[in-house]
């Protein structure tokens, strides 16, 4: 890949950190690309002697989703347009930790996260421990477009959600073979997420998640949490984060990262570096993001993140693990 090189980085702790990075620094025109999306289907841990067709299968749903919102942004879509139908691509498909491939909680019940934000207006909306909406991306776009309010839980966000004419299901909806077979794996998480640039500069980023495994009735993670899991403004960037959520909470990640970009004018690399290194611990997760000039950055401290990207004059990629 020309515009882009894989770099590994060591911090002081040897933390390893590994990284995809696009400049568009060295194009010679320094200008910024037409529109530019990066996705992620969650960090964690993935064997690399998973069956073949279980990792396949990966591949093509994240080449299905940089499809989908790509498509958007060729056609002079929006990047929160794009955002959503991809987080909502996601969601519908079993193999992610989202809508119906969602863990369940101790009661064995399956309660949804999501959030999305703009970077043009910063306006942002989000739902959190929902058990009935098919796709909680978009009763977290309602949430947004649709009340003065940022974040609603529960019957709250189930109520407008219906209000409104969102697909509603019975909780059954959210079973699968998988999720069942691993109830009680707590260390069983993931979420999906995406973040977009569009031909008119604005950017968004967009997240759904089911959680932890086996946690709580009512843990909220970061996926809903706006500057903790998901965060966009276009002075600086549009992010959305995977991984261990109390952690992304307590050290506001996706915030952290902008404000270091605003206020020490770091780049996009060395922000995410900095917060990775310095401020998470090792195996917490990762972030994928996309600054106001096209840079985009997929890093991440664990085993793996199932992750993609495309834009213009690139050839959609999807990877799971680090040497990819």
């Amino acid at each position: 890949m020309s515009r882009s090189r894989v770099i590994l980085l060591f911090s002081t702790l040897l933390l390893i950190v590994f990284t995809v990075v696009f400049s568009t620094r060295g194009k010679g025109t320094h200008e910024r690309p037409k529109y530019m999306l990066v996705v992620h289907g969650g960090a964690g841990y993935y064997p690399k002697d998973s069956p073949k067709e279980i990792t396949e299968a990966y591949n093509r749903s994240l080449l299905n989703a940089l499809k989908i919102g790509e498509d958007i942004l060729k056609s002079g879509g929006t990047s929160l347009d794009a955002v959503t139908a991809v987080v909502q691509y996601f969601e519908n498909d079993s193999l992610f930790n989202a809508g119906k491939g969602a863990v369940l909680n101790r009661d064995g019940i399956a309660q949804l996260d999501a959030s999305v934000m703009e970077g043009k207006t910063t306006k942002a909306g989000a739902v959190a421990a929902v058990e009935h909406i098919k796709n909680p991306i978009l009763a977290a776009r309602l949430v947004m477009e649709k009340t003065p309010h940022v974040l609603l839980t529960g019957y709250g966000a189930e109520r407008l959600a219906k209000e409104n004419g969102l697909e509603m299901v019975d909780s059954s909806y959210f079973y699968t073979a998988k999720n069942r077979a691993n109830w009680k794996d707590a260390k069983s998480k993931g979420t999906v997420g995406a973040v977009a640039l569009d031909m008119e500069g604005n950017l968004a980023a967009a997240t759904s998640t089911g959680g932890t495994g086996y946690k709580l009735p009512g843990r909220i993670g970061d996926s809903p949490i706006i500057g903790a899991g998901t965060y966009a403004n276009n002075n600086t960037l549009g992010i959305s984060a995977t991984g261990k959520g109390e952690k992304f909470i307590r050290n506001s990640v996706a915030f952290r990262i902008s404000a270091l970009m605003e206020y020490k004018n770091m780049s996009l690399e060395e922000a995410c570096s900095e917060v990775l290194n310095n401020v998470l611990d090792p195996e917490d997760g990762g972030v994928i993001a996309i600054d106001k000039n096209g840079n985009f950055v997929l890093m991440f401290t664990t085993n793996s993140m199932f992750r993609g990207f495309t834009g213009e004059g690139l050839t959609p990629k999807a990877m799971i693990w680090r040497d990819e």
